[in-house]
């Protein structure tokens, strides 16, 4: 997990970051995830690749794995997301999983993934190793090695 401060700024697109005002240990820095990423020890996406096809995620990750360092230097990709279970589930914790399923569906071209999904999605970005770490029901933060 994290054990130190990895980084002065959060990146997100530049429409989003105008205007925002930083301090002496913050700058807001903004961009396209598709061109290019900032050099990092490690990423985090909280509640972003659900959003993405498997391709983009693989384009996402690609990046993201050119600016990290390796793994012994304490290089990783950080994600909180939503890892659907294919073991049986109970009554609310279904719902819930079909509840953002057909969300997904109807709003973006992304979906939720299972640990089979992601386990392709970081072995297609050429990813070395990854640990799921369930948090709350279905969702997990997942770190992933370079």
């Amino acid at each position: 997990m994290l054990t130190r401060d990895l980084g002065p700024y959060p990146f997100n697109l530049p429409q989003v970051v105008k205007g925002l005002e930083g301090s002496k240990n913050l700058s807001f820095v903004g961009g396209d995830m598709f061109e290019s990423i900032p050099k990092a020890h490690a990423v985090l996406f909280k509640w972003v690749l659900h959003n993405w096809s498997d391709e983009e995620c693989v384009e996402i990750l690609k990046r993201c794995k050119e600016v990290i360092p390796t793994k012994e230097n304490g290089g990783k990709v950080i994600i909180i997301e939503i890892v659907l279970k294919d073991e049986e589930l109970g009554n609310k914790t279904l719902e819930t999983q079909l509840f953002y399923d057909m969300f997904e569906f109807t709003t973006a071209k992304g979906r939720r993934r299972s640990k089979k999904d992601w386990a392709k999605l970081f072995h297609d970005a050429c990813f070395s190793g990854y640990k799921i770490y369930p948090v709350l029901e279905i969702r997990s933060i997942i770190e992933v090695y370079p």
